[in-house]
């Protein structure tokens, strides 16, 4: 097993005022040369938009964006006609493909939203763009890990990519065991909130950690605690 500890007050952070990001790895003008991606993981930008503010419409292509709002409203429109509100407890995907254009804005006037925007790169090139979301309910994940994307699961939303998106809600010294999808993935952690200790380290609110090089892995609680298990292949095309 090797792990990678990336602690929460490392990650790159940018203050545009209306919007406040931290940048996991390098993104816009935080670069730097250790923290590109993890495997197929590329992007993992923890943000706070200001009320009524957001992205205007810009392009994406061949990129599986994922948006988890925290809490607040995210408003999302694009080119394929959708027009959707994403609320906390929503989980969405944009299969870039070919090329889409999208703006996502605050739709709260009187209140910031935060989400975690998550790009990865496709395993397939050039398909169709395609857009879903889905609500999954914090309740369902206590002492439980519910896959929230997947590209062979049903209740999932679809990714492509052989990737999976996990969430669990760990009560106070509870303890749950992960196992890998896919012989040769990698998992990456990202505890939301609260402490839990695995593979001998620490980790505690918006602290991450990139583990290698094993088939499972357990997580333990210290404090009541939401996490995000992304896994991801660690060698792929581009």
């Amino acid at each position: 097993m090797k792990t990678i500890l990336h602690k929460a007050q490392t990650r790159g952070y940018a203050n545009h005022g209306w919007l406040k990001s931290y940048h996991t790895f390098s993104f816009a003008g935080y670069n730097n040369p250790d923290r590109i991606h993890f495997g197929a993981l590329r992007v993992l930008n923890d943000d706070t938009v200001s009320a009524g503010m957001g992205f205007g419409t810009h392009p994406h292509d061949n990129m599986e964006i994922i948006s988890i709002p925290l809490s607040g409203d995210l408003h999302h429109k694009d080119s394929t006609g959708r027009d959707k509100i994403i609320k906390e407890n929503d989980v969405q995907i944009m299969n870039a493909g070919s090329g889409i254009s999208h703006s996502e804005t605050n739709a709260n006037r009187d209140r910031e939203v935060k989400f975690l925007q998550i790009w990865v790169f496709p395993k397939n090139k050039n398909i169709t763009p395609q857009y879903d979301q889905k609500s999954y309910l914090p309740e369902d994940r206590v002492n439980k890990i519910v896959t929230v994307v997947a590209p062979d699961q049903p209740d999932a939303l679809w990714i492509n990519q052989d990737a999976w998106f996990s969430m669990s809600k760990l009560i106070a010294g509870k303890s749950i065991d992960y196992s890998l999808h896919k012989q040769g993935n990698g998992i990456y952690l990202l505890i939301i909130k609260g402490e839990i200790s695995t593979c001998g380290i620490d980790l505690k609110d918006r602290d991450a950690l990139g583990i290698t090089e094993t088939e499972n892995i357990n997580l333990q609680a210290d404090t009541d605690a939401d996490i995000l298990i992304i896994e991801v292949p660690m060698e792929f095309k581009i």
